[in-house]
């Protein structure tokens, strides 16, 4: 195994890209990535190892609660550190890098040149209406140890007018992973051991290598992550090899001469790889779970209502608390109920009351319909009446007429049969 190293200071200027693993913005700074890591055991020979555990063994307890005891013979529990190497070399480890700049800053490129493959990003267009956060994920394997690497990039990051807006994506996508791992944290079943930890490890941003002053935007977004602590690095990523002398290298061909990718006089690329990889990447990621979560869940079962010390300062359970947030939700469940029934109740009364009204207006409308029905009625039997009336006098004038008719009708012939007898002895004569 490789000896553990310390990170040398970085230099300033020219693109710079900081990192940090990301925290809630409500407080806390992250500590520096570049302090030297204290020598893990399992970074370091067997011999060691034991010669170590053995000096610790002698040492005096500085606690009254317990004593240290010495060894008399070989037990086993030195190869601890060698059974969590196999346990995580089996298990596999996961690391997350949110990458945040413009389109075209080259965010591809360094990654590429960090883990020394092509990860085939999708070129990005610059006419997108919002920062939009795009996310991959790769295995990765070397030697023996997988990597599952998640890449998250900003798409459209600093091409709005308005750019006021476009950090707020990604201090939301931070938050939002947090509370995705919290959620899964507070089920009853949990499933840890298989979940896919999509918390933020590390934050590079991105600053274009213009020349001229920050930008507005570097201002702002930097300003919504100052919690998070930062270090500027000069760095170039590239993926082509040159041939300078008998050696091929890779580095990038500008007019103005050569910049070799990881020749430590030219650019920042192997601080930075060095740092944020081989000896950090562990730390960063245990600084994440232990540091930045652990303020995130605080600030989140606070606002649940869940404290460690009650009104009198004194040590609450957190079946304690559960009970009195219980307690205090069914009493606020109750009141919203019983304000809801009223509510129900007056709407329930407001409502009979316009029904009633409109039930009097009808009412009022059928009896008046009844009444002037009523004096229709009458007024037809009346007129019904008087027709009956003219009929009754009409048949009777009729029946007279007939009666006067009828003699007139048999003496008329006699009278015409008179005259013409009288006619014809007239004319005998």
């Amino acid at each position: 195994l490789r000896p553990c190293r310390a990170e040398a200071a970085p230099r300033l200027g020219g693109a710079a890209a900081a990192l940090s693993a990301p925290s809630r913005l409500t407080g806390g700074q992250a500590p520096s990535p570049l302090s030297p890591p204290a020598r893990c055991p399992g970074c370091l020979p067997p011999s060691l190892r034991g010669g170590m555990a053995d000096s610790r063994a002698g040492r005096q307890p500085q606690n009254d609660g317990y004593r240290t005891l010495s060894l008399s013979g070989h037990v086993g529990f030195s190869s601890l550190p060698n059974q969590l190497v196999k346990k995580s070399t089996k298990q596999g480890y996961c690391f997350n890098i949110l990458c945040i700049g413009e389109t075209g800053s080259g965010k591809s490129t360094l990654i590429n040149s960090l883990f020394n493959t092509n990860f085939d990003d999708p070129v990005s267009i610059h006419f997108l209406p919002s920062v939009q956060l795009r996310t991959q994920t790769y295995e990765l394997q070397e030697s023996n140890v997988r990597l599952k690497l998640t890449i998250v990039s900003t798409l459209g990051f600093g091409d709005q007018i308005n750019k006021e807006d476009s950090c707020q994506p990604v201090v939301d996508y931070i938050d939002a992973q947090f509370e995705a791992y919290l959620q899964e944290e507070l089920k009853i079943k949990r499933s840890l051991f298989s979940y896919h930890d999509t918390r933020i490890h590390a934050c590079l941003y991105f600053i274009s290598p213009t020349g001229h002053s920050l930008k507005s935007l570097d201002l702002l977004t930097m300003k919504s992550l100052d919690s998070k602590g930062h270090l500027p690095f000069a760095v170039v990523g590239g993926t082509e090899e040159l041939k300078i002398g008998n050696t091929t290298v890779r580095a990038r061909q500008y007019p103005w001469g050569i910049v070799q990718v990881e020749n430590e006089n030219h650019c920042d690329f192997v601080k930075l790889r060095e740092m944020l990889i081989y000896t950090n990447m562990e730390d960063l990621r245990e600084q994440t779970h232990a540091r930045h979560y652990e303020l995130y869940r605080r600030c989140r079962l606070e606002e649940m209502g869940f404290r460690d010390i009650g009104p009198e300062n004194k040590p609450v359970s957190l079946q304690e608390a559960y009970e009195a947030k219980r307690h205090e939700f069914y009493l606020e469940l109750q009141r919203k109920e019983e304000e809801m029934r009223q509510q129900f109740m007056q709407r329930v009364k407001e409502k009979e009351a316009i029904l009633k009204e409109a039930e009097h207006q009808l009412q009022t409308k059928f009896e008046r319909r009844m009444l002037m029905h009523q004096e229709v009625k009458l007024k037809l039997e009346r007129e019904k009446k008087v027709l009956e009336d003219e009929i009754a006098v009409f048949m009777q004038k009729k029946a007279n007429a007939e009666l006067l008719q009828s003699p007139a009708s048999v003496s008329t012939p006699l009278v015409s049969l008179k005259r013409d007898k009288d006619r014809k002895n007239s004319s005998f004569m």
